[in-house]
């Protein structure tokens, strides 16, 4: 099967064509024919290996210290079930499917993967490039948010909002019942404004931290804000969510939490079938539509990790794979 290698870190040309066989499922797993992936800021990190320095060394130990060892990278994917293991009992050949991939491999045409991993049927009003760019911002956008337990009429606010985790964020804080602010380029704004954001904020032009509004929850995607006006931008018994934190906030974090009425958490989002499941529901009730930046072929892969490495696009980049007929 064709696919797009990375046999060394490093700039986008590292990415190039290749074939290689064609996966097998196992007892427990499904064969899925890939239509769509998308390029994530995580597929640009492990390719580069530009990541803080506090995890470098374990994940590069698990990937692979002088060259990767999981050659073919995507996170996220749509496609269509061509063959099932006898154990895999939830699918059947021949569904459609969207799902996120916990160890990579969604650049190729094919893709085994676990019956009951992060894997759902695809929503029946989008096509296989929508589908496949929900996963990964939708699983983690979800997983904050909930931990947060936002209640109807708290302000949220949510820095990098222009970003496949932050476009499913505006949406999701929507459906709780938030008023929501989004913060990012002024090229995102409109979009953001159009998926539901009730304001929004030009980064370049105004810090949200020095602007004396103060929010119940704010969900920091970028991590470059300031931690301390950060905390002090939390009204009485608010959160500040990390989705990117580096060390010292992480640190910073837990004695917040401990010694004020400020809840500050940093996790790593599971990815999980019932967070997809969720998502395909808010999907077909027309409450989260995707936001797509462009399209590229599986052949022009490095042109999109070079254009995602800008910091752009807004929500997510597609790939197309294969056909759909």
């Amino acid at each position: 099967m064709k696919a797009i290698l990375f046999r060394k870190y490093g700039p986008p040309d590292v990415l190039q064509p290749g074939d290689v066989e064609r996966p097998v499922p196992k007892d427990n797993e499904v064969l899925i024919k890939t239509y769509a992936a998308t390029v994530t800021a995580g597929d640009c990190e492990m390719r580069s290996f530009t990541m803080p320095m506090w995890i470098w060394l374990p994940v590069r130990i698990w990937m692979g210290l002088i060259h990767p060892r999981i050659q073919i990278l995507g996170q996220e994917l749509a496609g269509e079930i061509e063959a099932i293991g006898k154990d895999a009992k939830q699918f059947k050949v021949g569904d459609q499917v969207f799902a996120a991939c916990n160890n990579f491999g969604a650049y190729a045409e094919y893709k085994c993967m676990s019956s009951d991993g992060p894997l759902a049927i695809k929503p029946d009003n989008m096509s296989y490039e929508e589908a496949a760019s929900i996963p990964t911002g939708g699983y983690n956008a979800l997983h904050f948010l909930k931990k947060a337990n936002i209640q109807p009429g708290q302000k949220v606010i949510i820095n990098g909002a222009g970003g496949s985790i932050g476009v499913m964020a505006v949406q999701l804080a929507k459906f709780f019942g938030a008023e929501v602010t989004g913060v990012d380029s002024l090229k995102k704004l409109d979009t953001l404004s159009a998926i539901g954001a009730d304001h929004v904020i030009d980064y370049t032009q105004i810090d949200f931290t020095k602007t004396g509004e103060t929010y119940d929850v704010i969900l920091d995607v970028v991590g470059k804000s300031s931690f301390s006006r950060c905390v002090k931008s939390l009204n009485e018994n608010g959160c500040y969510l990390l989705a990117n934190p580096r060390l010292l906030s992480m640190l910073r974090a837990v004695w917040t939490s401990r010694t004020s009425n400020k809840n500050v958490m940093f996790e790593f989002a599971p990815a999980k079938p019932e967070a997809l499941e969720f998502l395909r529901t808010l999907i077909e009730e027309g409450k989260i539509r995707a936001v797509i930046d462009g399209t590229y072929p599986l052949e022009e892969l490095a042109a999109a990790h070079a254009y995602v490495e800008t910091g752009r696009k807004t929500g997510s980049v597609v790939i197309t794979i294969g056909r759909k007929d």
